[in-house]
């Protein structure tokens, strides 16, 4: 996990700018809806009238106002207005104005020059003003104006008094604000200011905020999408990069304990599993939260919050019983396709000896109870979490229609406004939304956390063989020389050793043979040379030091290993020879392949060296293929060669050649063969014979055939007694 979160360490301020962006896109989304409903309230049902403090007042009306005020309230009114003329606003000011309000007579008429807020003093004479000149209440109590008008300051005052406690006992603060907004619409009508003209400069300056908001919120948007798909591709390639990093550090050991399917799953569905979480994580947990918290603080203290906190209990309970249902499945999905890999790569490689047993329909079944299983499993979790989504329509709708429902009676009554309710039913989605998402997200989660986990058990496994600390350097008068002193080894966790108290020298020049029974640990013995696996117990030296001693690469470039299966790769003729040069060279491709004794084959197509090899060199034979591995490890030019039963797929005749070739060009070269047929190794400067992991045989051909009666019994089984003796 630390490799992990080390990539993740990597693109941290790419994480911190997407955060910064969702953050800003996910506030100016809560911003939305209090335009929309300011438009609907202010806009529309007010005229576009905002404010109850008029811009321009007749000079009636500014007297009659001074008359419902105190002395200090009547200056600061007096002051706050000037006569609306060329001459105090400019003439290019005056006229733009009166553009913009269509002003045809500006005579008599006053505009407010001050920016100081007079809310409080037009919300309190603004109702009096609606009061006092209400037909229905003049009829009651008669013109109080004009009695006003003539009153003394104190009796003004005293009769004020009463008319405000009247105001106070029978009208409610919200039915207040909206006669104070609707007696602004009797001062423009007495100054013949179009209140259509207020109306639409109100809606199109509303409009033109929430255009620039969308805008914004567009290219946060897109911005964030990109950042987050390019940053979730990043890491996902940083993440094949190091599984794959690691697999190539991984020694047989390592490669035991993962099967090869599971190691391609890892590598590539499940990293993209993650690579998915990363793209919704960031795109959601960060801006969901925001959004559902932003919204349900903007209607928490709204009188119909209520009918949101039973539509989230319903959401919550909806989320947890699919989750209990679900969950256990999703960390089977995983498993279930590592076996579903397995089997079809079993299938693949192995369709030669399936056809040549005629098991075609138990291998189809077989495919077909995997593949049913995940398709069972799968559709078991789809179609639970696919219930989720017609319930949380029927949640938000039916939440729709309860906020519609009370919300008409309460605007009905007067205590809400139309734009509150749009304003609740669009955070409500808000909230819900963000829920949904929230379990959007934890649909994934418990499949990319196992997918995670799989991911993170193949980085953290430490190779059992690697670099030492301390590298030591080879001695050069020592070069090739590679000698075995008291070796043990055991498979992991095997009871037994494999090899027991294995002792030898092989010097250059020579050839060292191996030869013994089926599993007497002849591959298993040369396989610790290039420390594909390490010693239980003992040493190994090349060129007179411990191949512990020394960097793996350094090691790795003395010897031309040829495995017992020559594995060819995708690719030509000549990428396959050189595969283990810095870069092409065909003389040296050229020479290789005349020594393999490829280049009859090899010219015979019609491209030659550019010849297509299909994955694995399947569409060679099994000589050919031995050949081109062979060509390939002369290619390097090593100081010691391993031909692991290299040999076993050619005919006596070119086995020979090949031999004859390879020795001119190995006089200082180092030798190790492992062989069945005595043929091949019988001219062998050195011939252990293993049986059981032990030496019971160590000489010539000709001193073996004398003092083991192993080795003799094995040539026997081959040869003649006159064809080795003759040998």
């Amino acid at each position: 996990m630390k490799t992990i979160f080390k990539i993740l360490k990597q693109n941290l301020c790419q994480i911190i700018l997407i955060i910064a962006i969702l953050v800003c896109q996910a506030m100016l989304d809560l911003k939305l809806p209090e335009y929309t409903a300011d438009i609907v309230d202010t806009g529309i049902t007010n005229n576009g009238i905002d404010s109850s403090v008029p811009k321009f007042i007749s000079s009636n009306d500014l007297a009659t106002i001074k008359l419902l005020l105190t002395s200090d309230e009547s200056k600061t009114i007096a002051d706050s207005y000037q006569i609306f003329s060329e001459d105090n606003l400019g003439s290019q000011e005056f006229q733009k104005i009166k553009k913009r309000y269509a002003i045809e007579n500006s005579e008599d008429l006053y505009y407010l020059q001050t920016d100081e807020d007079l809310s409080t003093i037009f919300n309190k004479v603004n109702v009096t003003y609606s009061l006092l000149t209400n037909e229905e209440y003049k009829e009651q109590t008669g013109n109080v104006l004009p009695l006003l008008n003539n009153m003394d300051e104190a009796n003004r005052q005293k009769t004020l008094d009463v008319i405000n406690e009247q105001v106070e006992n029978n009208i409610d603060d919200l039915l207040k604000d909206s006669i104070a907004l609707n007696t602004v619409k009797t001062y423009y009508a007495n100054a013949n200011i179009s209140t259509e003209k207020v109306q639409i400069n109100y809606i199109f300056k509303e409009g033109a905020i929430m255009l620039g908001i969308a805008c914004l919120v567009m290219i946060f948007v897109i911005t964030s999408t990109y950042l987050i798909a390019r940053l979730a591709a990043n890491i996902a390639r940083s993440m094949r990069k190091e599984v794959v990093n690691k697999i190539m550090n991984y020694s047989n050991q390592e490669f035991e304990n993962f099967q090869t399917s599971s190691l391609i799953t890892r590598s590539t569905n499940d990293i993209q599993q993650v690579q998915m979480f990363i793209v919704m994580a960031l795109r959601i947990v960060i801006y969901a939260p925001i959004m559902g918290l932003g919204a349900f603080a903007k209607v928490r203290t709204n009188q119909m919050s209520w009918i949101l906190a039973i539509s989230l209990l319903c959401v919550l309970s909806l989320i947890i019983i699919l989750f209990v249902v679900a969950l256990p499945k999703f960390k089977a999905i995983q498993n279930k396709i590592d076996k579903l890999n397995l089997i079809s790569r079993e299938i693949l490689s192995g369709i030669p000896v399936i056809r040549a047993f005629s098991t075609e329909k138990y291998e189809e079944k077989r495919f077909d109870k995997a593949n049913k299983d995940l398709t069972k499993t799968n559709l078991f979790v789809n179609r639970t979490m696919s219930i989720m989504f017609p319930f949380m329509t029927l949640i938000m709708n039916g939440t729709s229609v309860l906020i519609v429902w009370i919300g008409s009676k309460n605007v009905d009554l007067g205590i809400m406004q139309v734009g509150d309710i749009m304003a609740l039913m669009t955070y409500s989605m808000h909230v819900i939304m963000s829920f949904l998402m929230f379990s959007m997200i934890s649909i994934m989660m418990p499949r990319a956390l196992v997918s995670f986990k799989r991911v993170g058990e193949v980085l953290d496994v430490t190779p059992s063989i690697a670099n030492p600390e301390h590298t030591k350097n080879f001695v050069k008068n020592q070069k090739g020389v590679v000698e075995f002193k008291n070796v043990y080894f055991r498979y992991p966790d095997a009871a037994e050793n494999v090899i027991s108290d294995i002792s030898f020298k092989a010097t250059p020049g020579t050839t060292t043979a191996f030869i013994g029974s089926t599993g007497s640990g002849k591959s298993t013995l040369i396989n610790l040379i290039p420390r594909f696996f390490d010693v239980t117990s003992g040493k190994i030296l090349v060129d007179g030091i411990n191949i512990k001693d020394t960097r793996l690469k350094d090691l790795r470039k003395k010897i031309g290993y040829v495995p017992q299966k020559g594995l060819l790769f995708t690719g030509t003729i000549a990428s396959n020879i050189g595969f283990g040069l810095e870069h092409k060279n065909m003389p040296i491709i050229e020479k290789a392949a005349k020594v393999a004794q490829a280049t009859e084959f090899i010219e015979d197509k019609p491209d030659a060296y550019d010849s297509e090899i299909s994955q694995g060199g399947t569409n060679v034979s099994g000589g050919q293929r031995q050949r081109l591995a062979i060509a390939r490890a002369i290619a390097t030019d090593p100081d010691i060669y391993i031909f692991d039963d290299s040999f076993s797929a050619l005919d006596f005749k070119t086995d020979a050649r090949l031999r004859s070739e390879l020795a001119k060009i190995t006089k200082d070269k180092t030798i190790f063969i492992v062989a069945q047929r005595i043929s091949t190794i019988m001219n062998a400067d050195q011939i252990i014979v293993l049986d059981q992991g032990k030496i019971v045989g160590k000489g010539t051909h000709q001193e073996l055939m004398k003092n083991c009666d192993v080795y003799k019994e094995i040539a026997l089984s081959q040869l003649s007694e006159e064809e080795l003796t003759n040998a």
